[in-house]
């Protein structure tokens, strides 16, 4: 279920109706969300009709194509169209995804299109990831070493890099952690999964130094203990990831360093 983010005292009202293109025989219906700031308007849902013969097979394909043919007014983000650097996470018929590699045929009847729930809305599909990408950045998501700075590189063995597989292909798209009912009730103080899941990258990467310092810094009751493993990250990760799996490595790291 969608949980977004309202403007102050808003309620989604019905927006307006395109019209459907002449001489079309293959329609799809998308319902969108749309919000502007600068309008006084609360938020709307319009409708659109895209003739899928002359559209590509993506979600994404199908908002360039209203964006460029029926509404310019329609803003969202986008760049790699792979996949690869998440810049269109969004919610897609109830799931959060990556419009460029979810298909429009993986929708029966009306696609509905929505902005990232539980974040605060910048515009449209357009989330505000400011809070998202300062949770991140607590948990130092880079090495830290206190050892001379070796003339060459940070050797690692094959058998220690392969501890990373599954945690450095993060694409930091907020689809987990925006599918998480406890990121939306905690999120001013619980990391969520996508930021414990870079903590545990770190964590786990022999070159790094400061492991008592991570855990140090994510022993607390909301940080990491927030998480009630409901799942819904691994089940949303577009690329596949675990993030319920290395918030429970961190938890058992606890664990051993108590006893």
């Amino acid at each position: 279920m969608v949980q977004l983010t309202l403007p102050k005292n808003s309620t989604i009202r019905t927006g307006k109706t395109w019209p459907k293109p002449e001489g079309a025989a293959n329609l799809k219906q998308f319902d969108i969300y749309r919000w502007s700031p600068d309008d006084g308007e609360n938020p709307r849902v319009d409708t659109y009709f895209v003739d899928l013969d002359g559209c590509g097979p993506m979600m994404l394909d199908a908002l360039i194509k209203i964006k460029s043919e029926i509404d310019p007014t329609l803003s969202f983000r986008r760049s790699c169209r792979e996949g690869i650097c998440g810049s269109c996470s969004m919610n897609i018929d109830g799931v959060n995804t990556l419009a460029c590699i979810y298909g429009i045929d993986e929708v029966g009847g009306t696609v509905k299109i929505y902005p990232l729930p539980h974040l605060p809305v910048v515009k449209d599909l357009i989330p505000d990831l400011s809070h998202f990408y300062a949770q991140h950045e607590s948990v130092m998501p880079w090495l830290e070493t206190s050892s001379s700075t070796p003339q060459k590189e940070w050797r690692q063995s094959i058998d220690d890099r392969r501890k990373l597989d599954g945690l450095y292909e993060c694409i930091m798209c907020a689809c987990c952690s925006t599918s998480c009912p406890s990121y939306w009730w905690n999120g001013d103080r619980y990391l969520g999964p996508a930021a414990l899941l870079h903590a545990y990258r770190w964590i786990a990467d022999s070159r790094d130094e400061a492991t008592g310092e991570r855990l140090d810094e994510l022993e607390d009751p909301f940080k990491l203990y927030r998480c009630h493993t409901i799942m819904n990250c691994a089940r949303t990760c577009p690329k596949g990831l675990n993030p319920a799996k290395a918030i429970m490595e961190i938890k058992k790291l606890m664990i051993e360093r108590a006893v």
